[in-house]
């Protein structure tokens, strides 16, 4: 069986960070430390975002210097084949030539939490990542943080549970992970809980335990009778069904209207993207060529190209059948979907992950749309 990566081996991509959020491989006395850790993480992005909206806000009272190209970006993604645009856009050199004399540098996340508390903290300057986590920060900014700049990946987020379980109501007592607490998934799944009379809490607590869990760890609790489902994004709910036994009890595009609903968006820093627009077109150009080449190229090419990118980054491949299933479950598009997100940021609202708020510009998409030739709208949430 081939493994799917899990940590970084000797000749990965040089700048390439793994980072990990939620490791669940550990005693279960250490449970209560993790879910800690995990709480804790959502009130660090919170405060990383209001550190965010201070030096926006102190920026605005300095004159504005003159804007040039980035010496380098820094670029957060997911080894997720949702991530399918970073993974080949970064491999196959694609984003690298569109940045010319831009140094490229990534670092590979779990789940956005942690990529949007790395953005905030300065430690990265871009990133894909699922709509959820761009929106606490938005919020949590008021405004100031991010901006979303494209879409990536649309679909392939799949609830995979025990055959025995066959309904909503037989989740009541059991426990589901997500990739990590107010990720995209972990709000979907608490999101859908609610509407079925199911109750959840950050804690782990209520009627269906909701465990924030390393996705690779997700993998190995599930095989091992540990799990009795989960929420994952591509390729790990394909793997829950052909690795482990499950079966989906609900495929998120099933909830939104024709199918279509945003898993990984492309956001940038506010201070990166007024300091270096031209750096932000260059990375936009690449991702939209990475996005085309998926969209054009033979499944076979895809498959390949993707496994070269898993390879390079954590040092293993996924099986064909893996990769099949999952880009059968994706769209990969440059439209971010706006009209989604009033639903969204009420599915944070509905978890308990994030307030009420307005989000109007949120979306800046003029030079996405300077790139395409095209009109992606940003649905009265921002500029387009």
């Amino acid at each position: 069986m081939s493994k799917t990566p899990e940590s970084p081996q000797p000749g990965s991509n040089p700048g390439t960070t793994r980072i990990v959020a939620g490791e669940s491989s550990k005693p279960k006395r250490r449970r209560a430390l993790e879910i800690g850790i995990a709480v804790g993480l959502v009130f660090l992005i919170g405060a990383g975002a209001a550190v965010a909206s201070v030096v926006a806000k102190n920026n605005e009272t300095t004159p504005a210097a003159a804007t040039t190209p980035a010496a380098e970006l820094r670029l957060g993604y997911f080894g997720n084949v949702t991530h399918a645009p970073a993974l080949v856009g970064v491999s196959k050199g694609i984003i690298a030539g569109k940045l010319g004399g831009t140094k490229l540098t990534t670092q590979i996340f779990n789940a956005g939490p942690a990529a949007i508390e790395a953005l905030n903290a300065g430690a990265i300057d871009a990133a894909y990542l699922g709509p959820n986590p761009a929106i606490n920060s938005f919020v949590q900014s008021k405004g100031a943080s991010i901006s979303i700049i494209a879409g990536a990946a649309s679909g392939g987020a799949q609830l995979v549970v025990k055959p025995g379980i066959n309904s909503a109501a037989d989740l009541k007592g059991k426990t589901l992970a997500s990739p990590q607490l107010g990720g995209t998934q972990d709000v979907a799944l608490r999101a859908w809980l609610g509407k079925q009379g199911l109750k959840t809490n950050p804690n782990g607590g209520g009627d269906v335990a909701v465990n924030p869990t390393e996705n690779a760890q997700t993998l190995k609790l599930f095989q091992d009778g540990k799990l009795d489902g989960a929420w994952l994004p591509e390729p790990w709910a394909s793997r829950l069904v052909l690795q482990a036994g499950g079966k989906v009890l609900m495929d998120e595009k099933d909830l939104w209207d024709k199918g279509e609903f945003p898993t990984t968006i492309l956001i940038v820093s506010k201070k990166f993207a007024a300091e270096h627009p031209q750096t932000v077109t260059a990375l936009l150009q690449g991702h939209e060529a990475s996005v085309n080449w998926l969209n054009t190229a033979p499944a076979a090419d895809k498959a390949t190209a993707i496994n070269a990118a898993l390879k390079a980054t954590a040092g293993s491949t996924l099986p064909a059948d893996v990769i099949d299933r999952s880009l059968k479950n994706i769209t990969f598009t440059v439209d971010p979907l706006a009209g989604t997100y009033k639903k969204l940021l009420q599915d944070g609202v509905d978890a308990g992950i994030t307030k009420p708020a307005d989000i109007n510009g949120i979306f800046d998409l003029r030079a996405l749309n300077g790139v395409t030739g095209q009109k992606t709208s940003a649905a009265g949430l921002g500029q387009d």
